[in-house]
C-alpha cells in the first residue's frame, strides 16, 4: 500500500472556481488519483486539488504563525 498524504475525500458543499493548470500536473493529479483509489474507481483530478490545498496550508507553519500574529485575522 503506498503512504498518501491524502486520506478519503470528504464530499463537502463546493464553491465553483476556475482554474488552468499545466498537463504535466494535470497528469501527476490523475496518477495521484489513481493511486489514491487503491484499485476502486479513480478519484477525478478536479476532487483532489481542494484536499491538497487544504493538507498545504494546515501544514504550512508560516501560514499558521502568520495567522496567529496578525490582528484581526480570520480563523478556520
Amino acid at each position: 500500500m503506498t503512504k498518501l498524504k491524502l486520506g478519503p475525500i470528504a464530499d463537502d458543499k463546493p464553491v465553483r472556481i476556475t482554474v488552468e493548470l499545466p498537463a504535466a500536473l494535470h497528469r501527476d493529479l490523475t496518477e495521484y488519483g489513481r493511486l489514491l483509489a487503491e484499485g476502486a474507481s479513480p478519484v477525478e483530478p478536479a476532487k483532489l486539488i481542494a484536499p491538497m490545498l487544504e493538507r498545504f496550508i494546515a501544514t504550512d507553519r508560516g501560514f499558521a504563525k502568520a495567522r496567529r500574529t496578525l490582528p484581526n485575522a480570520p480563523s478556520a
